[in-house]
C-alpha cells in the first residue's frame, strides 16, 4: 500500500441503504476504495462489480499437487526404497494408498488456499493495517472513497454525494 493517503469516508447503519448507496456512488462517477463491513453483506460482491474469486482454482491445483506428491511418495516408499509385502498383498497396491492420499490433498490444497489469500490480500506478519473506522468491527459500514483517485471530483462532491446516498456520517481519513 502506498503512504500519505487521504480518504473521504462514509458511514451507514444499514446494510440495505448501503447497497443502494454503492449503486448510487458508482453512477455518480465515483470510484470507491473499499467497503468495510462487520459481517457479510450478500450481494455487495456484484454492486460493487468485484470478479469472482480463483481461489478455488489455486485449491484445486495444490490439491492435485498434494495428490500427486502423495502418490509419488507412496510408490517410491514402497515399491523401490523398502519394498514390503503386507498381509500378503503386492507392496505397490493402490487401494491401500487412498487414506494418505486424501489426507495429502486437503492439507496442500488448505495449506495453499492460505498462503495463496494471505499473499493476494497483502496480509504479512510485519505489516500495518489500515483502520479506517474502529466501528466497523462492531455496527457500522463504512465506505472508503479514495480522493487521489478521484481528484477531479472535488472534495465537497464526493461529500454531498455520499450524504445524499444515505451516508448518516461523512469524515475525512489522512494515513502518513
Amino acid at each position: 500500500m502506498e503512504r500519505d493517503k487521504n480518504f473521504i469516508l462514509g458511514v451507514y447503519d444499514d446494510e440495505d441503504v448501503l447497497l443502494s448507496a454503492v449503486t448510487e456512488v458508482r453512477e455518480s462517477g465515483v470510484k470507491i476504495h473499499e467497503v468495510y463491513s462487520p459481517f457479510p453483506v450478500h450481494g455487495l460482491d456484484e454492486v460493487l462489480g468485484y470478479k469472482r474469486s480463483r481461489l478455488p482454482i489455486a485449491a484445486f491445483l495444490f490439491g492435485m499437487l498434494g495428490t500427486t506428491l502423495a502418490l509419488i511418495m507412496q510408490f517410491y516408499m514402497m515399491k523401490w526404497d523398502w519394498p514390503m509385502i503386507i498381509g500378503g498383498k503386492d507392496y505397490a497396491s493402490l487401494p491401500t494408498f487412498i487414506p494418505v492420499t486424501f489426507e495429502m490433498t486437503v492439507l496442500l490444497a488448505a495449506f495453499g488456499m492460505v498462503g495463496v489469500f494471505m499473499i493476494s490480500s497483502n496480509l504479512k506478519p510485519w505489516g500495518q493495517p489500515r483502520i479506517f473506522d474502529i466501528r466497523i468491527t462492531d455496527d457500522k459500514h463504512v465506505m472508503a472513497i479514495d480522493l487521489a483517485t478521484n481528484a477531479g471530483l472535488g472534495e465537497e462532491n464526493i461529500s454531498d454525494v455520499l450524504k445524499s446516498s444515505g451516508a448518516t456520517e461523512v469524515n475525512k481519513k489522512s494515513f502518513e
